[in-house]
């Protein structure tokens, strides 16, 4: 299992603006910021994405955010948009992966593939 993983961004504040209203509709806030333009972002305390100043992370990269509901990445989905990503692949069912597969896909100001999944039936 994974417990944290970070990202560098060639515009931290941007960046940290964009993280935090796109990862907002899966509960994720700041939980711990740097002075050296750090920022660490996660769920109950406890931070598992991270971005750095300093450059960007190169190749881009995918990063998948696991959301509970459907309605959740669909959220996911307009905040990141509104945020100023630039779609990858709107939400909807991705069979290729299994049938309840239902993701949203969009790339950050440093061309990252930014992603929120959900592997629950429908409701």
């Amino acid at each position: 299992m994974i417990d944290h993983f970070g990202l560098q961004v060639s515009d931290y504040d941007q960046a940290r603006a964009f993280y935090a209203k796109a990862l907002a509709p899966l509960g994720y806030t700041v939980v711990m910021e740097f002075a050296d333009s750090t920022a660490g972002f996660g769920l109950d305390g406890k931070p598992d994405f991270w971005i750095y100043a300093g450059g960007r992370t190169s190749p881009p990269v995918h990063v998948a955010f696991r959301a509970e509901t459907r309605a959740i990445v669909d959220a996911f989905y307009a905040a990141a948009l509104s945020a100023g990503a630039t779609d990858n692949g709107a939400p909807g069912l991705r069979l290729d992966y299994h049938p309840n597969y239902y993701g949203a896909f969009v790339r950050d100001g440093d061309g990252h593939n930014i992603e929120a999944v959900c592997h629950t039936q429908a409701s």
